[in-house]
C-alpha cells in the first residue's frame, strides 16, 4: 500500500511499486494533486471546480520483454509532473520506473544494447530549463537522474544518440541567447555523465549518425478510445500492447484531515458536606 499512500500524500512523487494490471481496456493512471501543487502552478482549482488533468505519452521503447514509455501530466496551461512507465512481462503489468518530477517532462528513450539506456528530460514549467538524462546501466532495472548543467540553465534537449555505452552526442536548444548561438552540439565520452560542447550555431544543427532501421514500436493517440496506444509492429500491421487514458483524475485541494471531536468533559464528583468535629475537653479541677 506504500505506493497508494505516496500518491495520495505527495501527488506521485514516489515511484509506484504496486503493479498496474493490463486487462485489455485503456488504463487510467492514478493522479492526485498535493496541497502545494495548486499555488505552485498558479492554478485556481477548487473542490467545486477542479482542474482537468491530462496524460501525454511521447515515446515508447521495447527491449525484449521489457517496455518503457515516457511523458507527462499536464493541465491546459501547466505541466505538472513527469511520468515514466515500464513493463517487464510484455505489457501485461506496468509500474512507474522513476519518481514523478514536479514541472518536468520526459521525452526520447534510447538504448544501446540490452544494458545501457537513456531518457531525455527537463523542467517545462514555467519555461524549459534544467535539462537532464535518466540513465540505466542494467537494462532498465534502475535509473539515475543526471543533470547536464549544475546551474539549471534555460533550454531543452532536442535530440541525442549513443554509438556505444560511453560515446554520445546531444543537440541542445538554448532558446533566446545574447550571442545568437541558439543551438549547441555536445559530446559525452562518459555515457552521459559529463558533456563537452563541440559546436554552436544560430541555425539548427544535426547529429551525424548511422541511419537507424525503421522502428518496431510507437505511441499512437486514438481519438475513439481517448487513449494513447503503445504499439508493436507485427509484420505489416501494428498491434496494441497497452493503452492509457488521456484523462486522469482532476486536480483539486486534498480533503481536510478528519479530526476527532474533543473528549467530553468528565462529570464532576459530587461534593461531600463538610463537617466540623468539636472535641469537648473536661474542665480541669481546681
Amino acid at each position: 500500500m506504500r505506493a497508494l499512500i505516496c500518491l495520495a500524500l505527495a501527488a506521485g512523487l514516489c515511484a509506484q511499486e504496486e503493479a498496474i494490471q493490463n486487462t485489455g481496456a485503456p488504463i487510467r493512471l492514478p493522479f492526485a494533486c498535493a496541497a502545494e501543487d495548486i499555488p505552485w502552478a498558479g492554478l485556481s482549482c477548487t473542490e467545486e471546480e477542479p482542474c482537468e488533468v491530462y496524460l501525454e505519452l511521447v515515446s515508447f521503447e521495447v527491449l525484449g520483454n521489457r517496455m518503457f514509455a515516457s511523458g507527462n501530466f499536464h493541465t491546459a496551461e501547466v505541466t505538472l509532473y513527469s511520468i515514466f512507465l515500464t513493463s517487464e512481462d510484455g505489457g501485461k503489468t506496468w509500474r512507474e520506473a522513476f519518481q514523478r518530477i514536479r514541472g518536468g517532462g520526459l521525452d526520447q528513450i534510447r538504448f544501446h544494447g540490452f544494458d545501457s539506456g537513456w531518457v531525455a528530460g527537463g523542467i517545462l514549467h514555467p519555461l524549459p530549463r534544467d535539462p537532464f538524462l535518466l540513465i540505466t546501466r542494467d537494462g532498465g532495472k534502475t535509473w539515475l537522474r543526471k543533470r547536464m548543467f549544475s546551474d539549471g540553465r534555460s533550454g531543452a534537449i532536442l535530440d541525442f544518440a549513443f554509438t556505444s555505452p560511453r560515446q554520445g552526442t546531444l543537440l541542445f536548444d538554448r532558446g533566446g541567447s545574447e550571442d545568437g548561438m541558439r543551438y549547441q552540439l555536445y559530446e559525452s565520452p562518459a555515457g552521459g555523465d559529463t558533456w563537452i560542447v563541440r559546436e554552436a550555431s544560430e541555425k539548427p544543427l544535426t547529429i551525424r549518425r548511422r541511419a537507424a532501421p525503421a522502428g518496431d514500436s510507437r505511441v499512437r493517440a486514438d481519438a475513439r478510445t481517448r487513449a494513447y496506444h503503445l504499439e508493436r509492429r507485427s509484420g505489416d500491421t501494428w498491434k496494441t500492447v497497452a493503452a492509457f487514458l488521456v484523462e486522469v483524475d482532476p486536480c483539486k485541494p486534498p480533503p481536510e484531515p478528519e479530526t476527532e471531536p474533543p473528549p467530553e468533559p468528565a462529570e464532576p464528583k459530587p461534593e461531600t458536606e463538610a463537617t466540623d468535629t468539636f472535641v469537648i475537653r473536661p474542665r480541669p479541677q481546681k
